[in-house]
């Protein structure tokens, strides 16, 4: 299973993105899946998850209620809309899979990211 994440772009503050991600050849299949983002020059950064039957959901502090995670009923595709975005929302976003909550060490894979950058 590959993981493609879609809909970045440039955008000023304030505005809104949805990202999509598809597991393309099958489904997910770990027991939580997500996103990450990394700004240039910058470590990983855990931005929200959630397990497969929906809930609960987790959000870094950074984005929390400006963000939210969700899936299709297909087992292949999910999203994160991005509202009141920031500059310092920029960097690629990653979807990801994790077999555990520990949101670094559990991660298990991911895919080509897609660049969103926010502008003041």
């Amino acid at each position: 299973v590959q993981l493609q994440a879609s809909g970045g772009g440039l955008v000023q503050a304030g505005d809104s993105l949805r990202l999509s991600c598809e597991a393309s050849g099958g489904t997910f299949t770990s027991n939580y899946m997500g996103w990450f983002r990394r700004a240039p020059g910058k470590e990983r950064e855990f931005v929200a998850a959630m397990r497969w039957r929906g809930s609960p959901t987790y959000y870094a502090e950074s984005v929390r209620g400006r963000f939210t995670i969700s899936r299709s009923s297909v087992k292949n595709r999910m999203y994160l809309q991005m509202n009141s975005l920031k500059p310092e929302d920029t960097a690629v976003y990653y979807c990801a899979e994790y077999n555990g909550d520990d949101w670094k060490s559990d991660l298990v894979s991911w895919g080509q990211g897609t660049l969103v950058t926010v502008s003041s």
